[in-house]
């Protein structure tokens, strides 16, 4: 790759690794060797690389490329979402609550029948 064209290039381009991978996508089409794809868009080739006719071809605005807008992502939060219909409105009870009432409730009830 000559150096001065990769210069030209990021006068054009600005970010160098956009850069690269336009070059890159290029250069494999250019050696795909099928269709208009694989075809210079520059006249006079000469013998440059295929790098170096990808270069030129971004230098006088033969290739085209767009930077999509960045979209910044939200996490939806807990609140104001429908739980499912099983799922109950309070949460469930440790198994030890649940022992110590029951033998609370045999204590009363063995302490009456005395």
């Amino acid at each position: 790759m000559n150096a001065e064209l990769v210069k030209k290039a990021l006068e054009k381009v600005l970010d160098p690794h956009i850069l690269v991978n336009l070059i890159s996508r290029r250069v494999r089409q250019l050696n795909s060797g099928g269709g208009n794809v694989s075809r210079p868009l520059i006249p006079d080739v000469g013998n440059l690389s295929v790098a170096d006719i990808a270069l030129r071809e971004i230098i006088e605005g033969k290739m085209g490329w767009e930077i999509p807008e960045i979209i910044v992502l939200t996490r939806p939060t807990g609140r104001n979402r429908r739980r499912p219909q099983g799922w109950a409105k309070e949460p469930a009870k440790p198994a030890q609550e649940v022992r110590a009432k029951r033998e609370s409730a045999l204590s009363i009830s063995d302490a009456l029948a005395a």
